[in-house]
């Protein structure tokens, strides 16, 4: 069963004081889209990523291709 409401959820690693972003992946299948906001302004704008590229970015991620500056 999908819906077409964002389930918003922010990641488990994240320990930072609040300072983090939401993702609702329960629209990847029914809309191809992972939404993304700010978990400080939930009521803010909100990103929508293509699924295929959010995945690409997640592994990205994952195997070090970004550099803390």
């Amino acid at each position: 069963m999908t819906t077409d409401s964002p389930r918003w959820f922010t990641s488990s690693y994240s320990e930072n004081g609040g300072a983090c972003v939401q993702m609702a992946v329960n629209l990847v299948a029914s809309r191809g889209v992972v939404p993304v906001r700010d978990s400080k302004d939930p009521s803010g704008p909100t990103l929508t990523v293509p699924a295929a590229s959010f995945a690409a970015f997640v592994t990205a991620v994952a195997d070090g291709e970004f550099v803390a500056v």
